[in-house]
């Protein structure tokens, strides 16, 4: 026991070995690769362009050389050619001055132009492998003597004539080559051979080198070519690899999908970007799954609710049906009452012509009835043609700032008129400052004439009905802005509770409506609330049966700046 237990607390004083470490993803990858063949890329074009500096100042440096070479030959010949024009000087034999010039000129410009290489030559042998410093020092000296040679026979060749007869001619020849040939105590033969033969040495030095330069580049190209050919070839190898079996399974989990196959999922492999795609696309598999299980669900509760709807509609059928049987019944009962004013006007009209002159206060009696049923068959009409319209609320209005009152007087004028028939009395109140509202003054005082009418018909005879037109302002916190609330009370026979919310609806007539006045139709209250609300306000009711009934009319005051 006690061996067992050293070695259990052995193993758990032991550091735990890590999990296999995640691999890298595949994007890190990709990018590392990328940016090793684009560092790769790089140092190859900076070691061509090191390359190719080289190369061309190695081709520099011999083209210098062969420039140096050829000035010395050049040099030379220009020399010879000098010594031949002395010789024909001196035995007379036609020597034209302007060549001696000329030659005097080019061997000048020649040890300009070989001094300005000399330097050239130091200075490129100074940036890389610099050649024996001697042989620039030898160069040097070489050039220091020929001019020196230069000044000096340029003198001796301008002071050149032709011999005196029975001059020494071997006496001449040897003083012309004392003159061309030595220098300060300097052969000046051995001088330009041993300078051409060097510099012949370095145009053959430096072709060599321009040579192993132009082999050393050229395979430094192939090699870095070769090794970036052969790094992205292993690396597309590579990545091949390693894209054909998750795009494979990526691929047969976006057939299944198209195919409807929603249990299919990929297998997931590691964890880098195709693993989370692979991932996705499952989840995206399963919440399809879920969601066509939901939609069957759904699709079968909609049946249900469908096969419901189907009665309710059946039972809103039956109720439109009803509707349509109401609304002929309407139509018929419009017909009945276009009918009878009119029969009652033409025969008021016809028993007041019928026979012989009458005197002319039975004239005025039979026109008085005669205005009374055609105001009656104007109602008639009028509430005609409103229900003929798709819609109250499409009738054009010609809106303009409106003074409230204007229309409401003569609405009162007209109330009156069947109020005094009725024997109904009205009380108005009028405010004495302008009402100003924007609307149609026609249709404002149709609409105060519908309430005023309404509660004229619905009032009891001796009663009175009570109109008041208000300013009621805008209270602070209030939704509601400021507007003119026009109030129309009766003490008629009121509306039954359960009728009131029905009152707006066209052709409907309460039961107490309906025994007081048969021959109403059941379209003013519908017709005044949708002229309401074409110019922004509301009709609201409050009613009691047997007590009355309050028309509440509110319409928005017109702002200040429109007044």
């Amino acid at each position: 026991m006690t061996v067992r237990r050293v070695h259990l607390a052995f193993m758990q004083r032991m550091p735990v070995p890590p999990e296999n470490p995640a691999p890298m993803p595949f994007r890190q990858r990709l990018t590392i690769a990328l940016a090793l063949l684009a560092a790769a890329a790089v140092l190859e074009g900076v070691l061509a362009l090191w390359a190719l500096g080289v190369a061309d100042r190695q081709v520099q440096r011999g083209r210098v050389v062969s420039d140096i070479q050829l000035g010395f030959v050049e040099l030379s010949a220009s020399k010879q050619r000098l010594r031949t024009w002395v010789s024909q000087m001196q035995l007379d034999a036609g020597a034209d001055p302007a060549q001696r010039d000329r030659l005097q000129a080019d061997m000048r410009n020649t040890l300009e132009r070989l001094k300005h290489l000399a330097e050239r030559a130091r200075a490129l042998d100074g940036q890389g492998d610099a050649a024996d410093p001697v042989e620039h020092l030898q160069r040097l000296d070489a050039l220091e003597v020929l001019s020196l040679s230069l000044h000096d026979l340029q003198a001796a060749v301008d002071s050149a004539r032709p011999l005196v007869p029975g001059t020494d001619a071997r006496a001449a020849w040897a003083a012309l080559s004392q003159l061309f040939d030595i220098s300060r105590g300097r052969d000046l033969r051995s001088l330009l051979r041993e300078s051409i033969e060097r510099e012949s040495a370095a145009v053959v030095r430096e072709r060599a080198a321009a040579d192993a330069s132009l082999r050393w580049m050229r395979g430094l190209w192939l090699g870095a070519a070769a090794t970036l050919a052969l790094a992205a070839l292993l690396l597309g190898a590579h990545f091949t690899r390693a894209l054909r079996q998750p795009l494979a399974s990526l691929g047969e989990g976006a057939a299944a999908l198209q195919r409807g196959d929603l249990q299919h999922r990929i297998r997931i492999r590691g964890a880098d970007e195709f693993a989370a795609v692979a991932a996705s696309v499952n989840s995206m598999a399963a919440e399809l799954q879920q969601h066509r299980e939901r939609e069957a669900r759904a699709r079968h509760e909609l049946e249900a609710l469908v096969h419901a709807r189907t009665g309710e509609l059946q039972g809103a059928l039956e109720a439109l049906q009803q509707v349509d049987a109401r609304r002929r019944r309407l139509f018929a009962d419009i017909s009945h009452e276009l009918r009878t004013p009119t029969t009652a006007i033409r025969g008021e009209a016809e028993v007041t012509l019928r026979g012989a002159d009458k005197p002319l206060a039975d004239y005025k009696a039979a026109l008085q009835r005669i205005v009374a049923t055609s105001r009656d068959l104007a109602l008639v009409i009028d509430d005609l043609l409103t229900m003929a319209r798709s819609d109250i609320d499409a009738l054009a209005l010609n809106r303009q700032p409106t003074d409230l009152r204007q229309p409401l007087a003569e609405a009162l004028t007209q109330a009156r008129a069947l109020a005094y028939e009725r024997d109904v009395r009205i009380q108005a109140t009028l405010p004495p400052q302008p009402a100003p509202v924007m609307g149609d003054a026609a249709r404002l005082r149709q609409l105060a004439a519908l309430l005023l009418d309404n509660a004229v018909r619905y009032s009891h005879p001796g009663g009175v009905v009570q109109a008041t037109l208000a300013w009621q302002p805008a209270a602070a916190g209030d939704e509601e802005p400021a507007h003119w609330l026009l109030q129309v009370v009766d003490r008629g026979i009121g509306i039954a509770p359960l009728e009131l919310h029905r009152v707006f609806e066209r052709n409907f007539r309460g039961e107490a409506a309906r025994r007081h006045r048969a021959d109403g139709t059941g379209l003013g209250l519908g017709i005044g609330a949708a002229l309401a609300r074409a110019h922004g306000g509301q009709i609201t009711l409050q009613s009691q049966p047997g007590q009355g009934t309050t028309a509440l009319l509110r319409l928005p005051a017109l702002p200040k700046d429109n007044e």
